[in-house]
């Protein structure tokens, strides 16, 4: 009966590739040729500029050595992660350090001079019905000493701001002397402007028309003589919130960019002294959020005014607390609503009191981020000299005590033609902050922004391989398909036909047989046996010889 052996046979893995090479189609070729392979980990760290990777990611098992580089490199990466903290950390704080500097300059322009007579109406300009009106302010009885009448109480309603304007003190009867920089003023250079002590007057208060000095020192500012009047101040029946115990003037010193505001900004002069102001301009600079808490100039304009300013600020927010609670607001605040008449005046003291309580939260005023003030510095002597009192007393026509009561000078100079720069500026930028993160990168792990691209370049590559194998998977399991193996059927008459039937041995010497018949070694033979297929000649004859 014949007998057929199947054989199974794989071809190399050579042969394998070849053929799935051939296989394949142009497109293919040019697809492999244009997506080279991924690198590998320890082939990028060979080339990578990130120091001591190189020594870790190597080919082999892990030794010793590659342990001790990676405890060195992780070490080494902790600490530069921490310092990079505390610089980020630093950064996000938003220091600022301020900064003083003074310089010189050729000419400065000189500030606007602002003062007002402590006493705020003149007693012999004030009539029947403005005593009557002015009952809550200024606590007096009528003129008359039979009281107001009946007929009296017909007084038409008061227009506050004609009684400021008429019952002030005048500036052509207070200046005896105006003198700026070597040349004579009058009571033209000087403009009106209404406060909380009512009618007073600015010197050099318009921005596009103000006066310079080209010269530092005393005599080379403003230097003005007044009388205050005190033959005119009010006398005093009883206290009320305006009345007023003090003698002389009050007075500011600010830019032209910022409203007087006086009764808490100003400071005093005496009657019968000469009072010297030094000035010293000071410019200053502040730093908008995050860095501060400074108002920019870029916001929206503010209501009233031209530029922003704390004064303005204060004003605004004392008008709105007014208008609120009493529906009116006072002869110096900002707007176009009626002003309060002097019945109001307990509503209008609430609401500022009210106001000055709750400031900080009801209405807060930011610090501009360009500001200028003058600092001063205050010296005085007694005038007038006994020598001066009587040539004083002849040229004004008035008596040597009234020359001391009444008369003041006020000399207000720069000391020096400088201002000093007070500036905020960033302790700790953008720029630092990378220079110090380069710096620590740089000292512990070796890196740099190169570095950082090569690293992300690499996961990109790698990103990019998987991407590619996921979106043709059906390329990737025909290429990783195994080859289908090939059958060979052996007749057993074949077999026969080819051997000697006098010779049992084998056909083949060992080793000689062909590709697609592999040797039968199932069973070992022993080195001493001459011929080593004939061992089973007896039991299984030729068939012995190979194995399928």
């Amino acid at each position: 009966m014949p007998i057929e052996f199947v054989c199974k046979i794989k071809f190399a893995e050579e042969d394998e590739k070849q053929k799935s090479k051939q296989d394949g189609d142009k497109e293919s070729l040019i697809e492999e040729s244009c997506t080279p392979p991924a690198k590998d980990l320890a082939g990028f760290a060979n080339t990578c500029s990130l120091h001591g990777i190189n020594h870790i990611f190597v080919s082999g098992r892990l030794g010793i050595r590659q342990t001790l580089w990676a405890l060195a490199f992780l070490t080494s990466l902790a600490l530069f992660l921490y310092q990079a903290a505390k610089c980020a950390i630093s950064y996000l704080e938003h220091p600022h350090v301020t900064a003083l500097n003074e310089e010189a300059t050729p000419e400065m322009v000189f500030p606007a001079v602002t003062f007002c007579n402590i006493n705020r109406f003149r007693f012999s300009a004030l009539t029947d019905a403005d005593i009557y009106h002015l009952a809550n302010l200024t606590g007096l009885p009528p003129k008359n000493r039979d009281g107001h009448k009946p007929t009296d109480l017909m007084y038409p309603a008061p227009d506050m701001q004609d009684i400021f304007n008429r019952t002030g003190h005048q500036l052509d009867e207070m200046l005896k002397s105006c003198n700026f920089s070597g040349q004579n003023c009058s009571a033209d250079d000087f403009t009106v402007v209404y406060t909380r002590y009512g009618k007073c007057y600015t010197f050099n208060g318009n921005k596009t028309t103000s006066r310079k000095t080209k010269q530092g020192g005393m005599g080379n500012g403003l230097e003005i003589m007044l009388d205050i009047q005190q033959d005119e101040y009010l006398p005093i029946w009883r206290e009320t919130n305006e009345t007023s115990l003090e003698a002389g003037i009050r007075v500011q010193i600010h830019s032209q960019d910022e409203p007087p505001y006086i009764h808490q900004l100003g400071f005093g002069v005496s009657p019968g002294f000469q009072t010297f102001v030094s000035c010293q301009e000071q410019r200053l600079t502040y730093l908008p959020q995050p860095w501060g808490n400074c108002r920019a100039s870029s916001k929206e304009k503010f209501p009233g005014y031209d530029t922003y300013s704390i004064s303005a600020c204060r004003l605004l927010c004392e008008t709105n607390e007014v208008l609120r609670m009493c529906n009116c607001r006072m002869v110096h605040m900002p707007g176009t609503a009626d002003i309060c008449p002097p019945s109001k005046i307990n509503c209008v003291d609430k609401a500022l009191a009210q106001y000055q309580k709750n400031s900080a939260d009801t209405c807060p005023c930011e610090t501009p981020c360009n500001l200028t003030r003058y600092g001063k510095e205050l010296s005085m002597v007694k005038i007038p000299s006994k020598g001066s009192a009587r040539y004083l007393s002849r040229k004004y026509d008035k008596s040597e005590d009234y020359i001391r009561e009444n008369f003041l000078v006020l000399d207000i100079f720069f000391e020096a033609l400088n201002y000093e720069t007070i500036e905020q500026k960033k302790a700790y930028d953008v720029a630092g902050l990378l220079g110090d993160i380069g710096g620590q990168m740089g000292l512990f792990i070796g890196a740099s922004i190169l570095t950082v691209l090569e690293i992300l370049d690499y996961i990109y590559e790698m990103m990019k391989h998987r991407l590619q194998r996921l979106l043709r998977p059906q390329k990737e399991e025909r290429r990783s398909r195994p080859q289908p193996s090939t059958v060979a059927t052996v007749g057993l008459e074949e077999m026969k036909s080819k051997q000697d039937p006098n010779d049992l041995g084998p056909s083949h010497p060992e080793g000689a047989y062909a590709n697609t018949i592999l040797p039968n070694h199932h069973h070992p033979h022993p080195h001493p046996h001459p011929h080593p297929h004939r061992h089973h000649a007896g039991h299984h004859g030729v068939f012995e010889d190979f194995a399928c």
